[in-house]
């Protein structure tokens, strides 16, 4: 009876480490490896996705940094550069995915400032 008393209010305390050292459920994490093929994938999605909103015909030259956000799904906030006519602009991208469904939303794309 002590034993199993124990291990149960072990349980939460246990929880309390694991999530310590994962990520905060919410928080932004950064992309270690943005040459990802599947954050180029993102990133492509959001240039191509964005064109047809727009009728702009952007091409994505590259991811520059990346950040993800656990929800329901995961959201990516890339800063990709690409090339409209001669002109080179970074843009922030923000795309909401369910892999699981084959679902991906671009939520916002907007020119950064230099």
């Amino acid at each position: 009876m002590k034993v199993e008393c124990f291990l149960l209010l072990s349980i939460p305390f246990l929880s309390l480490l694991v999530v310590s050292d994962a990520t905060t459920v919410g928080g932004w994490s950064p992309i270690k490896d943005v040459k990802d093929p599947h954050v180029v994938d993102i990133a492509n999605y959001a240039v191509t996705e964005y064109d047809k909103r727009s009728g702009a015909k952007l091409k994505l030259l590259r991811v520059v940094k990346g950040e993800t956000q656990v929800v329901s799904g995961t959201n990516y906030r890339l800063i990709l550069t690409a090339k409209h006519e001669s002109a080179t602009t970074n843009y922030e991208a923000i795309v909401w995915e369910k892999i699981w469904l084959h679902f991906r939303n671009l939520t916002s794309f907007k020119p950064l400032l230099s």
